[in-house]
């Protein structure tokens, strides 16, 4: 017997060796190379104007307002447009222009009305089918109720949808805001990855109850990514907490980028984010006070306003050019490069100026490698029959290869195109393969997946076909193909893709994944615990430690929200995955080991469980300041969304919830708050303060450590007196002006003085510490040119800032205020009328609140300058980045 021990022993000793060696290698180089490619140096590259040939295919004529585009395979391009614009409200004026190059000549000499659709916002064609995402009017009341995403066919091939749309998801958009204010936050641009997802770039706006085919529905408390089948079933939430952004680009990795921002009012800063499945990126509510919590942007780009996207993968491209993520930004009027390295589960990246186009909406390729883009091109916030065009870019010495017919290829035929340099063409040749006999296709794709000869994008083409064609049945082999390290990550991932296909799946390659030397593998085994939800992953995930960076930021101070940090992503996606599989005993057990993640956990877990063990715990705890945290940050929760409101583009940053109310275990918390205070004394009253105050539980007998905020100095403005002079402004016509601005430099110094003396400062602030009044000023060069500053101050109505307009608001107390509404919370508002001064409202008191047409800001401010004065302060405010 004692033998039979022993050898048992050593047995479990041998077992445990390996376990622990296992996956202990990380062949990366492939990857790494991908996307800093051997022999190419960004430092010393000089780009060569004569590198791309640009050429205008279709005017205003044809394509006025484009607010989006999408190209098919073979080069037809579908042009979203939408001469409603982002702010206006009545039907009747989008349509899906599709424009042809029937002898690939270079010359786009038909156009056709594919189809006519409200606010278009996301378009993607795929075989005989072509999706948009666009706003709805039911009803016949002319009122937008809300956003569909849909799928028009056009099986004839004459290039007109062949009849009314199918919708995939209903009402993806709150339809409050969207009466109110037009689409300028809500759902935009559509994308398919090569795991066969439709991703949703959804402003925050949000939704409530969308619906997708199969009658699921969904709620999103403000922006992120969403995801669905293209059939229009398996709707779910991809990311959380970002603003408005526009477009999502994927790359062949199923890596996710967008150009979101952060312009709460302060600004219009741009963020350039690469997105973790499951992540949470803050906004509004966690981004600056919270950032412990979030995954960080990895850059804070400065002014500008992101629209479309794509991640260039085209070997007919210079390298210099290609596996790069492109970014649209209509506030720059540019196409930009964000060069991205490798950095743990996440990269860095280094943004260079790639293409100028006059207020860019977006970006596509086709499977010849031809670039189309769109230009918005001053049609303003309302749209214009009058503005707007569309142009083709190629690299020079590019030759047109026309696309292959793929519904005549065979499968063999469309499996070697999986095998290309293009993203484009492996994409579509693999939406045609999944049409085929399923035993033939998934076969031709596992042999490419297997087939380590073959580029890395090639192979991981072929392991997302092979896990569409097959389903949970191509199990086995996926698990096999997780055994190689360059394929594990891919496989994992496409083994929890769908959760209507996790029956077979085993648990164990996860929980090795956990510990695998490849970063990316044990990001995508943690997300694949949470998706697989089974218990017997706590044990394993309260192992990851949380780094000594994800630290609460100083009081007053706002936390790194666009500053890398690769150490914080796999924890974080610890605590995502630990609160969906929601064992609430398991993660308090895991205190003991791991408190700081488990802490973190616990801290989503409103639950009466969560709270006694907490309690219970405090005594022997050496974390007793963490647990009085915790349980503080529980005294609360957020509402549930119901889509009747938006936190307009001024919310409430200081979190952590925005539309907080107590639960069930609020009493006891508030009590066992209280009662610790009572016992700790003095010495511990500012801690106690300091809880009230971060998390807002206004528990009077906490105290508070807040000071009350400094008096603003009074402005008297008299704008009557400044308007009525008449000077050599205000004698000559606008477009004189206009020329004279391109003529004259002026003095920046002298900008500065007349910012005052010309009374702007009494409703725009410079600088971000100072008070936001209306439009900030301290980034208008990032968003505006010369002449579209100069058209701001001489007809201030002809481009009012998205953000601020002018409201008039009424109370139930028989007051009116008319002015910019600067600041709001879920339970009040702050106005600002002309003259800078500020009221706070409750709006439980308020009865009516109606946006203006014009802007607030008087016409005629700048009659008495002269030339050069006003030259002075456009350049003044030119150089306000």
């Amino acid at each position: 017997m004692q033998k039979k021990i022993v050898g048992l022993s050593l047995l479990l000793a041998l077992t445990l060796s390996i376990s622990c060696q296992k996956n202990q290698t990380a062949d990366l180089k492939e990857l790494q190379e991908y996307f800093s490619p051997r022999g190419f140096d960004p430092d010393t590259f000089e780009k060569d104007s004569t590198d791309l040939q640009m050429q205008v295919i279709a005017g205003p004529d044809v394509v006025p307002s484009p607010a989006c585009l999408a190209v098919s395979p073979e080069g037809e391009v579908f042009v979203g447009v939408d001469k409603m614009g982002s702010l206006g409200k009545d039907p009747g004026y989008g349509a899906i222009v599709k424009l042809l190059d029937q002898d690939n000549d270079g010359v786009y000499e038909e156009h056709v009305e594919f189809a006519k659709a409200d606010n278009p916002r996301g378009i993607m064609p795929v075989g005989d089918q072509v999706f948009v995402l666009h706003t709805v009017f039911e009803g016949g009341d002319n009122i937008a109720t809300g956003m569909d995403l849909v799928v028009f066919e056009d099986k004839d091939h004459d290039h007109i949808a062949d009849g009314p749309s199918k919708p995939l998801i209903k009402n993806i958009c709150s339809p409050a805001p969207l009466k109110g204010r037009g689409t300028d936050h809500a759902i935009n641009g559509i994308r398919m990855g090569i795991d066969g997802w439709i991703y949703i770039a959804a402003g925050d706006f949000g939704f409530h109850e969308a619906e997708d085919r199969s009658g699921k529905k969904l709620t999103m408390l403000g922006g992120g990514i969403v995801r669905v089948r293209p059939d229009g079933t398996e709707m779910e939430i991809y990311a959380h907490g970002t603003r408005n952004i526009y477009d999502v680009a994927i790359d062949p990795f199923m890596n996710i980028y967008t150009r979101g921002n952060t312009n709460d009012g302060g600004g219009w800063n741009v963020r350039f984010i690469h997105y973790q499945q499951s992540g949470e990126f803050g906004y509004p509510t966690l981004f600056k006070n919270f950032t412990d919590e979030i995954i960080p942007a990895l850059k804070d780009l400065g002014g500008g306003s992101g629209t479309g996207s794509y991640f260039m993968d085209d070997d007919r491209w210079p390298v210099a050019y290609n596996h790069v993520p492109m970014m649209a930004d209509w506030g720059q009027n540019e196409l930009f490069i964000h060069r991205v390295t490798m950095d743990g589960p996440t990269f860095t990246q280094r943004d260079e100026n790639f293409i100028k186009l006059s207020q860019i909406t977006d970006v596509d390729v086709d499977g010849s490698g031809r670039m189309f883009l769109a230009a918005w091109d001053g049609a303003g916030y309302k749209g214009s029959p009058d503005k707007g065009y569309v142009v083709k870019v190629v690299p020079k010495d590019w030759s047109y290869e026309a696309f292959p017919d793929l519904k005549k290829a065979t499968v063999q035929e469309l499996a070697e195109l999986l095998k290309t340099g293009s993203s484009a063409t492996r994409f579509h040749a693999q939406q045609e393969l999944l049409k085929r006999s399923k035993d033939e296709a998934s076969a031709a794709a596992l042999a490419i997946a297997k087939d380590q000869s073959l580029t890395l994008q090639s192979r991981v083409a072929a392991v997302f076909t092979y896990a569409q064609l097959t389903g949970g049945n191509g199990v086995d082999e996926l698990v096999k193909l997780s055994e190689e390290d360059k394929m594990r990550e891919f496989a994992l991932k496409a083994l929890t893709d769908r959760l209507t296909c996790l029956e077979n799946v085993p648990i164990q390659p996860y929980l090795d994944g956990v510990e695998d030397a490849n970063p990316r593998v044990r990001a995508a085994a943690i997300v694949g615990l949470g998706r697989l939800g089974k218990t017997e992953a706590v044990e394993t995930l309260m192992k990851i430690q949380v780094p000594a960076s994800a630290k609460i930021p100083e009081t007053g101070s706002e936390g790194p929200h666009a500053t890398p940090n690769s150490e914080i992503v796999l924890p974080h996606l610890a605590v995502r995955s630990l609160v969906k599989i929601n064992d609430v005993e398991a993660v308090l057990k895991g205190m003991d080991k791991n408190p700081t993640l488990a802490l973190w956990v616990l801290r989503y877990k409103h639950d009466e469980k969560a709270v006694d063990g907490l309690m219970e715990a405090f005594e022997e705890s050496e974390y007793q300041d963490e647990i009085l945290s915790t349980l503080s940050r529980l005294y609360h929760k957020e509402a549930l969304y119901d889509g009747s409101w938006w936190w307009s583009t001024r919310p409430d940053t200081h979190g952590p919830y925005y539309k907080a109310i107590e639960w069930e275990g609020s009493a006891k918390i508030k009590d066992f708050l209280l009662e610790k205070m009572s016992k700790a004394g003095e010495e511990k009253a500012d801690y106690f303060a300091w809880l009230n105050d971060r998390n807002r539980l206004d528990i009077a007998d906490l105290g508070t450590a807040e000071v009350a905020e400094a008096e603003e100095d009074e402005i008297n403005v008299d704008f009557e007196a400044i308007k009525n002079k008449k000077g050599q402004v205000g004698e000559s016509s606008i477009e004189d002006v206009i020329l004279a601005m391109g003529q004259i430099k002026g003095d920046a110094s002298k900008g500065k003085a007349l910012f005052t003396s010309q009374g702007c400062i009494a409703c725009h602030s410079i600088e971000k510490g100072q008070v936001m009044k209306g439009p900030f000023m301290g980034q208008i060069g990032s968003i505006m040119n010369r002449d579209q500053i100069t058209e701001s101050i001489l007809k201030p109505n002809a481009s009012i800032s998205q953000g601020f307009s002018t409201f008039m608001i009424e109370t139930k107390d028989g007051k009116s205020y008319m002015g910019f509404v600067t600041a709001e919370s879920a339970d009040k508002l702050t106005i600002r009328d002309i003259g800078g001064n500020a009221t706070e409202l409750s709006k439980n008191n308020i009865k009516s609140r109606e946006e203006m047409e014009n802007s607030m800001m008087p016409a005629g401010l700048a009659n008495a300058l002269s030339f050069e004065e006003l030259a002075s302060l456009v350049t003044y405010l030119q150089g306000q980045k």
